[in-house]
């Protein structure tokens, strides 16, 4: 898997360094910039691929122009990132979920070492929301699932492709935090990730967004999709093409174009009811960017 190890210079004002996850959806969804596809309109891109707890500390840093990042962070880094309209992961009758070894409630989760991807992702404040705080220890996503399994933690707490994955280990569904929002918001998609650009672009934001909306759209092409899947199958730990085809299916499709407007009213909502709790510093509000795209574009 691509790995840089350090943040290269910037070479120009026409390089836009593009950090986002290693994993199969994020890789569907820039293949097209990745690999020359589509118009960049006169940007060079340079990809690093990071786990999104790294991504989220690089942006509170503002060390990349365009980076994926959990809604989660975005409070954090309102003041140097702007959101993108596309590009956004949202759980729609999905999401994380805790696993277990044996059925646990919430009032056993609380008192359980819970094994978690990162404080900044989604995931971990939607947890802490939908059950109050709780023990935990911070391992690397892709390891959550088999240590779980293998007794050194009581619950953990899963994103990405584990998702689909979790049973073939003989771990249980204990909360699905796809279900609990949805009936704390009577149904609205479920904020997970997205996509932010560097406020000190200036004038180049709306062009570079629409360079990543065109890479979206590229891959989601029925003539294309094949050929962004079997790169994106690189990035997919213990995926099938049937298994990294539904992951990519979950996470990029029509709302990954734009979040839709139930989609910007979650993002806000989450945001909200995060500053209430007390589990981010202030509230914010959402600044997305228009760049001019509309479906008919």
């Amino acid at each position: 898997m691509p790995q840089t190890l350090e943040v290269p210079e910037r070479q120009d004002e026409t390089t836009i360094r593009l950090g986002h996850s290693p994993d199969p959806d994020d890789a569907f969804m820039h293949y097209a910039v990745a690999k020359g596809k589509v118009d960049t309109r006169g940007h060079r891109f340079v990809e690093l691929h990071r786990d999104i707890e790294t991504l989220n500390e690089w942006a509170l840093e503002g060390r990349l122009e365009a980076t994926a990042v959990s809604i989660h962070a975005y409070a954090h880094i309102h003041d140097k990132y702007r959101l993108l309209t596309h590009g956004a992961s949202m759980g729609e009758g999905y999401g994380p979920m805790v696993v277990a070894k044996e059925e646990l409630d919430a009032k056993a989760l609380r008192d359980t070492i819970i094994a978690v991807p990162g404080v900044m992702t989604s995931a971990f404040l939607e947890l802490k929301l939908a059950i109050g705080d709780f023990p935990y220890v911070v391992v690397p996503f892709d390891e959550i699932p088999k240590r779980v399994a293998g007794g050194e933690f009581g619950a953990g707490l899963l994103i990405h492709e584990g998702q689909l994955t979790f049973q073939q280990l003989g771990l249980k569904n204990a909360l699905d935090l796809y279900q609990w929002w949805a009936k704390e918001t009577d149904g609205l998609p479920l904020p997970l990730g997205g996509n932010a650009i560097r406020r000190d672009l200036g004038d180049a934001v709306p062009t570079v967004s629409r360079v990543l909306r065109d890479s979206i759209l590229w891959a989601l092409d029925d003539a294309n999709r094949k050929e962004a899947l079997e790169y994106a199958l690189g990035f997919g730990r213990d995926l099938d093409t049937g298994l990294a085809d539904e992951f990519v299916g979950m996470y990029v499709n029509p709302r990954t174009i734009d979040y839709g407007e139930d989609g910007r009213k979650a993002v806000q909502l989450l945001l909200d009811m995060a500053a209430d709790a007390g589990h981010i510093p202030r509230s914010v509000t959402v600044d997305f960017v228009d760049d001019g795209w509309t479906p008919d574009a």
